[in-house]
């Protein structure tokens, strides 16, 4: 017995520096390859992480970005953004932006997918780039052209409104609160209409080919084959896409900045440009301790949102597997 212990020790002494040789070599190879990582997690850290945990710290100060902190305002900001009426409002027009735009991508995008990946045969690759041209255009500059379009009573649009005979005189649109948001919502749709269309055409590629064939020779018809494979199939990936349009139309800063400022008298105010306002925009010092405040806040909200649609996304994945 004591012979078998002492063989099993001298074995595993025997195996160690095999074991650690093989570690090292094994280090030695794949070591160069964090290089290439590290710039990319250096400039997170420094752009994502430092101002995160920043922001968390100015909150609590009353600072105007000049000068050491030293006025601590403990949970002040915090008190004066949520009795600010400016504040919900600007938080209620971020989310009738974000519902407009989720209801306006979802199906239309859905069901240009369906088009481009069964329908239209000729000319597939010029469809695609053509859509996805706003999404790689500066969303700044889309702006500045859309508001050149409908900026004015003069403008282009209202222009050819009249010459077709719909308007009888030039309207503001970009004047009144209803029209301006709506604008909004339209060209925010339009923007990223394409990325969402890409989100569903893998979505589609992805579905097994021989399902379809099954019910076609079933004798399925197109819309029954959508109805009963297409959108069971494609719910999981529809609650992830989702989960991706919800919380990237939260955040509006550029085009609204570019297109309306927040007017007519801010019924297009949204969260980024109220945090903009008070942490550059603001007359005399900036308030960077308020403004802090205010994007802490509202990110609390959309990682809440994130969570419950995750929890969706969860859901509707494990009642269709």
């Amino acid at each position: 017995m004591e012979r078998h212990t002492v063989g099993a020790g001298s074995r595993k002494a025997s195996m160690s520096p095999i074991t650690r040789r093989a570690g090292r070599r094994k280090w030695n190879r794949i070591w160069w390859s964090y290089l290439f990582v590290l710039p990319q997690f250096a400039f997170f850290i420094a752009f994502t992480i430092y101002p995160i945990i920043m922001s968390y710290v100015y909150s609590f100060f009353d600072w105007s970005g000049i000068g050491p902190l030293k006025d601590f305002a403990g949970w002040g900001n915090y008190i004066a953004v949520l009795h600010d009426k400016w504040f919900w409002n600007a938080f209620g027009n971020t989310f009738v932006y974000m519902l407009g735009t989720t209801c306006i991508l979802m199906p239309t995008s859905l069901l240009m997918a369906i088009a481009l990946n069964r329908v239209i045969r000729k000319g597939r690759v010029f469809y695609r780039v053509l859509y996805f041209l706003p999404v790689i255009t500066t969303t700044a500059i889309n702006g500045l052209v859309m508001k050149a379009i409908f900026g004015n009573k003069n403008a282009f649009f209202n222009e050819l409104l009249i010459k077709l005979g719909i308007l009888d005189q030039p309207f503001y649109w970009l004047g009144h609160a209803h029209s301006a948001m709506i604008l909004l919502i339209l060209i925010g749709s339009w923007q990223f209409f394409g990325m969402m269309m890409v989100y569903w055409l893998a979505g589609l590629q992805s579905l097994p080919t021989d399902v379809y064939e099954a019910a076609s020779i079933d004798g399925s018809s197109s819309w029954q084959s959508f109805r009963h494979i297409t959108v069971p199939l494609l719910l999981p990936i529809g609650a992830a896409i989702l989960l991706l349009s919800t919380v990237h139309s939260m955040h509006v800063f550029d085009l609204a900045k570019t297109l309306t400022e927040g007017g007519p008298y801010f019924s297009t105010d949204v969260m980024d440009l109220y945090v903009y306002r008070y942490a550059f925009d603001t007359q005399g010092f900036p308030a960077y301790g308020r403004a802090s405040a205010a994007g802490i806040l509202f990110g609390i909200s959309i990682f809440a949102m994130a969570l419950l649609l995750g929890w969706l996304v969860k859901k509707t994945r494990a009642h269709t597997v």
